[in-house]
């Protein structure tokens, strides 16, 4: 297995997505920051995510072959073996949920919840009903919580608040991906736009939601999200962020084009990361 191959089949770029968002949450709940815990929400991080990835390209490696976008994965290429693949993702799970019960077992718990979740509710229902990507966006949220339970070991307000903020982030995010490569998905049987296509009503869902993320993702300056708040500067930066990707989203409701999909899928990654950062800083100054 050369190294470029591990890490597609681990989204290695992906896993390191998701442990920038966890570690953000933990930012946010500590006065001081603990490197060691930094580091191992680093390892575990990467490590179960990588391992769900590997799992799942595993279980969806003959619908990969399929599709133009996946065809060249190392499993449907052949270049690393099922067994390759099945042992190299377990590993990466036990290591990774070590990694993080060392933390504490909430954070361990919630890691292999969103393992679970992944691979045992959201990938099998991705053939079935475009309601899959409601139940994807649950282990796609928890990250962001996670960094906060990693802190306090608590299931409060404030990790409530930001599992919201990134759950409501991915319905736009992600229908923006499905709409973009919607033919290449149907060729494996995929149906993960809203209501089955390219349509108005996909499109309405996607505005629908991006409303609702920008919504969650001022609530904390209304000082009702306990230790978890934001500046009246921090609140501004995060309207303007959010009216952006609101415009993306109805120019992509104005011209329903695969073209037009493009720019809104940059600034939902460019809106969430800055979100994160704003966040981060607005604690630390403010």
């Amino acid at each position: 297995m050369v190294l470029r191959d591990f890490l597609v089949l681990t989204k290695f770029r992906l896993s390191l997505s998701v442990v920038f968002s966890s570690i953000a949450g933990y930012l946010l709940a500590v006065e001081k920051a603990d490197l060691w815990v930094i580091i191992l929400l680093l390892i575990g991080g990467c490590l179960t995510v990588g391992a769900s990835n590997a799992f799942n390209q595993w279980m969806e490696k003959d619908l990969d072959a399929l599709m133009s976008r996946t065809k060249n994965r190392p499993l449907p290429g052949g270049r690393i073996s099922d067994n390759a693949a099945i042992v190299t993702a377990a590993l990466m799970t036990l290591l990774g949920c070590f990694a993080l019960y060392i933390i504490n077992l909430y954070t361990a718990l919630l890691a292999c919840l969103s393992i679970i979740i992944y691979l045992c509710v959201y990938t099998p229902l991705k053939t079935k009903t475009p309601l899959s990507v409601f139940f994807g966006a649950f282990p796609g949220a928890i990250p962001f919580m996670l960094g906060w339970v990693a802190a306090t070991g608590d299931f409060g307000i404030e990790a409530g608040t930001l599992f919201a903020i990134q759950f409501f982030w991915q319905f736009p995010h992600f229908w923006s991906i499905a709409w973009l490569a919607d033919s290449d998905y149907k060729k494996a049987g995929f149906r993960l736009l809203p209501t089955g296509g390219r349509d108005p009503g996909t499109v309405f869902q996607i505005v629908f939601y991006t409303l609702w993320m920008i919504v969650i993702s001022i609530f904390p300056a209304t000082n009702y999200t306990g230790e978890l708040q934001l500046s009246y500067v921090g609140l501004g930066l995060i309207v303007l962020m959010g009216l952006w990707v609101l415009y993306y989203a109805l120019k992509l409701m104005s011209n329903p084009t695969t073209q037009q999909a493009k720019p809104l899928i940059r600034v939902c990654i460019a809106y969430i990361t800055i979100l994160q950062i704003t966040f981060v800083i607005d604690k630390f100054v403010s």
